[in-house]
């Protein structure tokens, strides 16, 4: 039985609100960022941003510039950071940017590199910080703190005045990167204090064409003063541990309009507690966003994992819902610096609800602690490739909704879709996936589109399908390729390169349902299939029986003499496709793992040996890898390299048990009754002890990767705490090069794992495959992180 699903695009809205004051650009900028009531403006153009958070304080500045392109190459258009206070001046009077701490530094990187700055100036920003930032000399103080008490305002004055003289001439009158800055965070129900630290910033000299705030728990704004942001996550450190998967994040997989998150800060918010109506921007701000979850720390009580799928389908849906900015959080991880008078984390200790690690702030992210790729990044950035070329477009496009829509939140048998549409062309957006919850295949399944210009309605694709189990995906709707116009395709637009004379639009397949390609016969003078079939169908040409792949390329000539090719890449394929300026023109660079572009360099990272790499176009000599050029050969319609192997691990880590664990410690409550994290002396008398010994001829890059059990895994050279890490199931990485070289060789590493009590009160996940109540190093493996510098030829 066919299971057709029907949607009408309403005519097209009339045109949205103008801006509102003071959300203006400074004089004379080339590229004036404007906002109205639906989308925002970039040099009078529609403008899609991505964020991606990074905090520079949790990662050596050594190597920021690499991270910062790593953002970049995964279509992230702007950095977001905290400005931890407590980073900067744990001790009073004594305000450090230098090292780690050099925001300027920091923020002129991402100037460099082309990348726009958007600072989170606090004071208090929560960022799971001691003190959610704020230091202990400031909460010692006979003051309210995150109120107009004078006796607060007057040391954040002086912190915004220092923050200021470091972004001094960063601002966009100066030509700099900083396009927003967001105040305070989370403050649902203060509207004056947040216009007082907004005034403050601007008399300290802070400068930017928007000024921010966090939108959920139905905030309460200062009107027409702060651009609302809204968030979701797919999951939560912050609930009980009995409390299952949370509905606030069920409900992010599912196509709605509605913006606000009551979930996000609950556990200082209770949900009971709103500011305002959650709906109250609706129809003067474009729904815009700086907390989609990249990813999700854990607790000691609530351990929670996130599969890779689970950020990817919340990315996509959020556009399908009408999302137009783009702001994860976290995109990368980090590590929290290490204290000069205590230790920096969230805990029970500073009266938070949440004991987190002392050192890993990893958040599972798609870049993590130490850099490492995950796929999550890879999942991410297919969509901002496809952004960074059709969010312009997409950007006015309404949100349109089909009448057969899930008729509660445990539906998951209703088809959840929606399109994006400017009445005459689109997206079809699908989402069948969520964490936890299985969604069912969608056998038999079309859509039908009704645009309001009085043309064909579109019924797609030409034979019902199967939308498969899991699967997510953006299909276009009346697409115009460089004249051509694509009716619709059953493959995710992924970018657009020149090539050989041509515009090829790339796509990916979707998994499990075969490409199908429908084009306007009236914009086409010929077409030609390597491996499908081309059938005229009532005003179009069907392109079917295409086989997925680097050389599955449709080439169209079209009525006014363009030529467009339209290449078809498989789901794996696509997931390591990379966009950038390469050896003197923009190029398509297909890697397994990493790629970086840097002016006349392109340098791949990975751990799999040997590395190669296509290029579309090719460059006109082979390009030089270590001095050498390496041999070209013919991989479809793009030209691939095979760069020889170098160096490796070597054997694996030699890891031996100095001393068995005793009995787990008894579990004790803190803040809300919540399991606290077990105390340190437990780590020298209980906990099972294991010795590491660290080769000297690793190479750089070089991470410990350890598969183990247990509830508390810490990592020490001598006395020193290096890095540590809640069991959930997941590997645990320590990155050899921020360890102390000398001590490491003649101490080598020591692993002290505490077992979890059979009775703790802590959740971790089923797919730990076992509560963790052994302590022990299961296998334990070297990951070399190899980094090639291919040059033009």
């Amino acid at each position: 039985m066919a299971h057709p699903h029907r949607l009408r695009v309403p005519s097209p809205a009339g045109p949205p609100a103008a801006g509102h004051l003071p959300f203006s650009d400074a004089p004379g900028v080339p590229d004036p960022i404007e906002v109205n009531s639906r989308w925002l403006t970039r040099g009078g153009r529609p403008w899609f941003p991505v964020s991606g958070e990074f905090h520079y304080s949790r990662y050596p500045a050594g190597e920021w510039e690499e991270e910062l392109l790593k953002m970049k190459a995964g279509g992230v258009t702007a950095v977001a950071s905290y400005l931890i206070w407590i980073h900067h001046e744990e001790i009073e009077g004594r305000v450090r940017f230098d090292g780690d701490r050099d925001l300027r530094r920091f923020a002129e990187l991402c100037a460099r590199h082309g990348l726009d700055f958007i600072p989170r100036i606090g004071p208090w920003s929560h960022a799971e910080v001691r003190g959610g930032g704020l230091p202990d000399w400031l909460l010692a103080r006979d003051c309210t703190p995150r109120t107009d008490d004078p006796a607060y305002l007057e040391p954040v004055r002086t912190w915004f005045a220092a923050i200021a003289e470091q972004l001094r001439g960063l601002d966009r009158a100066h030509g700099g990167p900083i396009v927003a800055i967001q105040v305070e965070n989370e403050l649902y129900d203060q509207p004056g204090h947040l216009l007082t630290l907004k005034r403050m910033a601007q008399e300290a000299g802070m400068s930017a064409p928007l000024w921010t705030s966090t939108a959920w728990g139905g905030v309460q704004l200062p009107p027409d003063e702060l651009l609302p942001l809204y968030g979701g996550y797919t999951e939560t450190f912050w609930t009980e541990a009995d409390g299952g998967w949370p509905d606030t994040c069920r409900k992010h997989f599912f196509f709605t309009h509605q913006r606000d998150d009551e979930g996000i800060g609950a556990d200082l918010r209770p949900t009971t507690v709103r500011g305002g109506d959650p709906d109250a921007f609706a129809d003067r701000f474009p729904w815009a966003t700086c907390e989609l979850g990249g990813g999700m720390a854990v607790s000691y009580h609530r351990r929670p994992r996130v599969d890779p799928d689970d950020i990817g389908a919340l990315g996509l849906t959020k556009i399908g819902c009408g999302s137009v900015w783009q702001g994860f959080y976290m995109f990368h991880g980090g590590t929290n610096p290490a204290g000069e008078l205590t230790t920096l984390q969230e805990s029970h200790a500073t009266g938070y609800p949440n004991d987190l690690p002392v050192l890993t702030y990893d958040f599972q992210a798609p870049l993590g602690e130490y850099g490492q790729y995950r796929r999550t990044y890879h999942e991410l950035r297919l969509q901002h490739l496809m952004l960074a070329d059709f969010g312009p477009a997409v950007a006015p496009m309404e949100s349109v909704l089909p009448e057969r829509q899930p008729t509660a939140q445990n539906d998951r048998e209703t088809l959840r879709w929606a399109v994006r549409s400017d009445g005459a062309s689109g997206f079809l957006f699908v989402n069948n996936h969520q964490p936890h919850e299985p969604l069912p295949d969608h056998p038999d399944t079309s859509f039908t589109i009704e645009f309001p210009d009085g043309s064909d309605e579109l019924t797609l694709p030409s034979v019902p399908v199967t939308v498969p189990r899991g699967a997510y995906f953006c299909w276009p709707l009346r697409l115009d390729v460089a004249g051509l116009r694509l009716e619709w395709a059953t493959a995710q637009p992924v970018c657009t390169v020149q090539a050989d004379g041509r515009t090829v639009l790339v796509l990916a397949a979707t998994e499990g349902i075969a490409p199908e390609l429908a084009l306007d016969a009236s914009t086409v003078a010929s077409v030609g299939s390597p491996t499908g079939e081309v059938t005229p169908v009532g005003g179009r040409l069907l392109v079917t029986g295409l086989r997925p792949g680097t050389d599955a390329l449709i080439e169209v000539e079209t009525t006014d003499g363009r030529r467009v090719g339209l290449l078809v890449l498989d789901a794996a394929t696509a997931r390591t496709a990379y966009r950038g300026e390469a050896w003197g023109a923009e190029r398509l660079v297909l890697c397994g793992d990493g790629v970086v572009f840097d002016h006349e360099e392109v340098r791949l990272h990975g751990s799999q040996a040997p590395v190669s790499f296509a290029v579309l176009p090719a460059p006109a000599r082979a390009p030089v890898v270590d001095g050498v050029p390496v041999s070209p050969e013919a991989d479809g319609v793009f030209t691939r390299y095979r760069v020889p192997s170098r160096g490796s691990a070597g054997d694996v880590p030699r890891v031996t048990l100095v001393r068995p664990a005793g009995p787990a410690p008894e579990t004790t409550t803190g803040v809300q009754g919540r399991a606290s994290a077990p105390a340190d002396k437990y780590f020298d008398t209980v906990a099972a002890e294991y010795r590491v010994e660290v080769p000297d001829e690793l190479p750089p890059g070089t991470l410990l990767r350890l598969h183990w059990t247990g509830d508390v895994g810490r990592a020490y050279v001598g006395d020193v705490l290096v890095a540590d890490q809640f069991f959930s199931g997941r590997v645990w990485d320590i990155g050899l090069d921020r360890l102390p070289a000398d001590a490491l060789r003649a101490d080598g590493l020591r692993l002290r794992l505490l077992p979890l009590h059979t009775d703790a009160p802590v959740y971790v996940p089923e797919e730990a495959g076992g509560a963790g109540e052994t302590a022990a190093v299961v296998r334990a493996e070297w990951v070399t992180a190899r980094t090639r510098t291919v040059r033009a030829g």
